[in-house]
């Protein structure tokens, strides 16, 4: 709770003050070199037609012979021969200040500093945004609480991005440019504010004496001892005789060397001199007096030598703030660190974009679901979510699922899983691993309860940044935390990199196959190719079950590279019967417009606008071929829908499709069926049905590169009519890729009936092969042959020894 109050006021002072802020950072960056940048723009050297400086007596002289009216209140005097003297004077009535060059050796007075006037625009930018009412207006109240902000955003920053190992300097300063989007901005805002955090702790804290009296008493009260109250004899704007309190000044000093002085008038006709030592590391290192300007009579008089450090600082504030406290070295640290500033701006902004967008997505799927109430409800999905990605995902899982119901993962307490049949979580992992800000008590939980959940089936989605070491993490935490406690998983967990679309596809093809709604669009819309299909030929003519089709498409336009275990997202169209009943019951015109948009739209019930209708949403299918080949084939199995027309995806690819017409698609990779990195590791490849196109990938795959062999367990109806490629299989075994192959045949009396039973049957064998470091690739149906094979498994060789070889890629399936 207070890590979030702390982020939720971190982003809100980030788009108020941010803006401000980096306005004050580039301002102040060209500040702390004001010195140089007037005296780059000032070349000019005195004319030196003596060899003899004037005094100072005679310069103010010589300016009140030019500037008659010139009431001055500041002389700078370098001692370096060829700098000029400075005089700032204000004329007559008016209280504007000028400041103008004087020759020190002719006393000539060469207007202002070229520079001066946009440096004086800077400067109020940066005092007070340049805003009517200058010191006293709204614009020094706004940079006071941008001062704040700063101290704010510092010390937040520093407690939300603290590191799992903190004493790992790789942590703190390291940056990972290979990062992208959101994680390089995130990087640059986290890693960069580390390095100037102390930098903008410097600058807001002196950077608030400027904005609030009470903050400069406070620090005067708390560094310097307290002086008595001096009284004052005369008027205020007593007038002073500059050339006697020069006197006074040198009578004083005793003729002490210093690289430049400065003589300002204040009130009660004294005259302040600042000193500045030999080679002092900035302009408060200098010796400072008061004279009386009557009378040439020294009030106050305080040598550098003996000045305390709490004085110091109080007089050097300035010098602090400009980082010249610390010498050249620290004003380049505080000229960085202030160019820095919009950088946090910049990068606060696209995260916080980034936020909205998640939000407002979130928002629309909230306006779109059918909420079911959770105490009515079989299936839950929780979510833990730090962006509302998760959120989104969840409320989408719970609109494609059956009696479920959305919650946070913080809901799920013993009483609620007790009720549930089936749970659905998706997880986001939050920095290095850890759980997002609202699921830290559910993974404190997790530590603590040991539920019994053998009555629940389950399945996780895990997000995460690839780019961190800790990838999703935080979901296989609560993938495994399930599973040790008696949950069957029912399909393997979906890891998604950040707004990974393609993950986000395949969860919603793995919901569709545990009986999740068909109806929806796809939740991450991607574009699609032309692809042609070039050939379709049966393959269990005369079957007792659905149709087995052989479908083969080639790319139009470029090549396509796939690994085996890739994926064809295909996008369907809907059987033109369909149409023509739903144009005859609606009674829609039957135009070219009208029936090209329903071809590919989810067709509701009734007539409604046809503009307004959803598309179509992807199908998958296994890829059988080798990107070698060219072309990508498939096995599809011809499916009947609900109102007796042809599936959409099957139908469209079985049926609908031209042969050589064009049909959309797009390939996915999916690495967590890709083959090993080994080819020489042995394979046991498992499937049913249709999945033998995923399997038959990975053979095909052996054949053309060599490795070990391979063993097919695989499961049909009858021989006779679904020995699917059958020529193929027996000639991977003639080539030596198939050592053997187990054939299930759930219709023929005899043999084995399932293939989870011919797995079962050959235990030993199969302990031999993974005892030999052999893996198992399982590709089918997400319902009945994936859990009974897991079954047979896992009697086979143990519940902890499958998730072992889960973790290390051993065990890869491809369920749906």
């Amino acid at each position: 709770m207070t890590r979030n109050i702390l982020f939720q006021i971190h982003w809100f002072l980030g788009i108020t003050a941010g803006l401000v802020l980096a306005v004050m950072g580039v301002t102040g960056a060209t500040l702390s070199f004001e010195p140089e940048i007037l005296a780059a723009l000032n070349r000019d050297r005195p004319a030196a037609v003596s060899a003899q400086r004037l005094t100072v007596p005679q310069l103010i002289a010589q300016v009140k012979r030019q500037r008659p009216n010139a009431k001055i209140s500041r002389l700078t005097i370098p001692t370096v021969p060829r700098e000029m003297t400075t005089v700032s004077y204000q004329r007559g009535p008016s209280k504007d200040r000028v400041v103008e060059r004087v020759d020190p050796f002719t006393g000539t007075l060469l207007g202002e500093p070229r520079g001066a006037e946009v440096l004086e625009v800077v400067e109020h930018l940066h005092r007070w945004l340049a805003l009517p009412g200058e010191g006293n207006g709204i614009g020094r109240q706004i940079t006071g609480f941008s001062a704040i902000a700063l101290i704010y955003f510092a010390l937040s920053g520093l407690y939300l991005r603290w590191p799992k190992r903190p004493l790992d300097w790789r942590n703190w300063f390291v940056l990972d440019l290979r990062k992208t989007g959101r994680n390089l901005y995130r990087m640059l805002h986290a890693v960069i504010g580390g390095w100037v955090l102390l930098f903008y702790l410097v600058s807001g804290f002196t950077g608030l004496w400027w904005s609030y009296d009470w903050y400069r008493q406070g620090v005067r009260a708390l560094l310097v001892a307290e002086a008595p109250t001096e009284k004052h004899d005369g008027p205020k704007d007593a007038p002073v005789d500059l050339a006697r309190a020069w006197d006074g000044f040198v009578r004083a000093t005793g003729g002490r060397s210093y690289d430049r002085i400065t003589m300002s008038v204040r009130d009660y006709g004294e005259v302040q001199f600042r000193a500045k030592l030999p080679d002092a590391r900035h302009d408060r290192v200098s010796d400072e007096l008061t004279i009386d300007g009557r009378t040439g009579a020294v009030i106050d008089d305080q040598p550098y030598a003996t000045r305390p450090l709490g004085e110091d600082i109080v007089t050097s504030v300035f010098e602090i703030h400009r980082g010249a406290y610390f010498g050249i070295v620290g004003r380049i640290a505080m000229l960085l660190a202030s160019l820095t500033m919009p950088l946090f701006t910049i990068t606060g902004f696209l995260l916080y974009f980034a936020r909205r967008r998640r939000k407002a997505a979130l928002a629309q799927v909230v306006a779109d679901a059918t909420d079911v109430p959770v105490e009515q409800a079989t299936t839950l999905v929780a979510y833990a979510s730090q962006t509302g990605s998760a959120e989104r995902i969840a409320r989408l899982t719970a609109d494609a699922l059956p009696h479920a119901a959305a919650l946070p993962i913080t809901s799920l307490d013993h009483a609620t899983l007790a009720r549930a049949s089936r749970l659905f979580v998706v997880a986001s992992t939050y920095g290095e691993g850890e759980p997002p800000d609202n699921a830290r008590g559910f993974a404190r939980t997790m530590e603590r309860d040991a539920p019994d959940l053998s009555h629940l089936d389950y399945a996780v989605m895990a997000l995460g940044d690839r780019e961190y070491a800790e990838f999703c993490a935080f979901g296989h935490r609560v993938d495994r935390w399930l599973h040790d406690h008696g949950a069957t998983r029912l399909f393997d967990a979906v890891e998604a990199d950040g707004n990974d679309d393609d993950a986000q596809r395949q969860w919603q093809h793995q919901l569709a196959g545990l009986g999740g709604r068909t109806d929806q669009p796809d939740w991450a819309p991607a574009a699609m190719e032309d692809w042609r299909l070039v050939d379709r030929r049966l393959l269990n003519s005369g079957s007792l079950g659905g149709e087995a089709w052989q479908i083969t498409l080639a790319p139009v336009a470029n090549a396509a590279q796939w690994m085996p275990g890739d994926i064809i997202e295909i996008l369907p169209q809907q059987d033109v019967r369909r149409v023509d009943a739903y144009l005859a019951a609606t009674g829609l015109a039957d135009t070219s417009d009208n029936r090209a948009m329903l071809m590919t739209s989810i067709l509701p019930t009734g007539a409604g606008d046809v503009a307004t209708r959803k598309p179509i949403g992807h199908r998958e299918y296994s890829i059988a071929s080798i990107a070698e080949s060219g072309r990508v084939e498939l096995i599809v199995r011809r499916c009947t829908a609900s109102d007796g027309f042809d599936g959409l995806g099957s139908g469209w690819l079985c049926h609908g499709a031209p042969l050589g017409g064009i049909v959309q698609a797009r390939v996915r990779s999916n690495p967590a069926f890709h083959p090993p990195a080994d080819n020489n590791i042995p394979l046991i490849v498992i499937g049913n049905g249709t999945g033998l196109a995923g399997l038959l990938a990975h053979l095909r795959h052996r054949a053309a590169l060599g490795g070990a062999p391979a063993t097919l367990y695989w499961g049909e109806r009858h021989p006779a009519q679904d020995d699917f490629l059958a020529d193929e299989r027996q000639a991977l075994c003639d080539a030596g890729v198939l050592a053997d192959q187990h054939i299930a045949w759930s219709r023929r009396p005899g043999g084995y009936r399932y293939v989870q039973d011919a797995v079962g049957a050959h235990a030993d064998a199969i302990r031999s092969a993974i005892d030999a470091g052999g893996a198992i690739y399982v590709c089918g149906s997400v319902q009945g042959m994936a859990p009974g094979v897991h079954a047979a498994l896992a009697t086979i060789l143990g519940e902890s020894l499958l998730e072992e070889m889960l973790g290390d890629g051993r065990y890869r399936r491809d369920i749906y």
